[in-house]
C-alpha cells in the first residue's frame, strides 16, 4: 500500500508541477485556488490536513496578491495534490489497521 501511495503522491506532484503554455489569468488562479481549497477542506474534515498544504495556500494567495498567476496557479496545483495525497493517506490508513496482526 506504501508503494501505491508514493506512486500517486508522486503523480499529482508532477502534474501541478507542469506549467502551462499560456500566461496565467486572475480566473485561472480562482478556478485552481477553488479547487485546492475544496481538497484541503476535505482532508481536514477527515482530521488529515498536512500543514505543507496550508502553507502552499498561502503561498499561493500571496503570489495572487502580488500578481503573479502563474505562480499563484502552480501553487494552487501544487496545494491541491498535497490535501489529495494526505485524503488518499487518510483513507488508506483508515483501512490499513484491519491488516495489522493484534498481538
Amino acid at each position: 500500500m506504501t508503494v501505491i501511495r508514493s506512486i500517486a503522491l508522486a503523480l499529482l506532484l508532477v502534474t501541478a508541477a507542469v506549467p502551462s503554455a499560456r500566461a496565467a489569468s486572475d480566473a485561472d488562479f480562482k478556478a485552481a485556488y477553488a479547487a485546492a481549497e475544496a481538497a484541503s477542506k476535505e482532508a481536514a474534515s477527515l482530521r488529515n490536513q498536512w500543514t505543507t498544504t496550508v502553507a502552499t495556500l498561502a503561498a499561493a494567495k500571496k503570489a495572487a496578491d502580488g500578481g503573479d498567476f502563474d505562480r499563484a496557479v502552480a501553487a494552487a496545483k501544487e496545494a491541491e495534490a498535497l490535501a489529495k495525497a494526505s485524503i488518499l493517506q487518510a483513507t488508506s490508513e483508515k483501512q490499513a489497521w484491519k491488516a495489522m496482526e493484534i498481538r
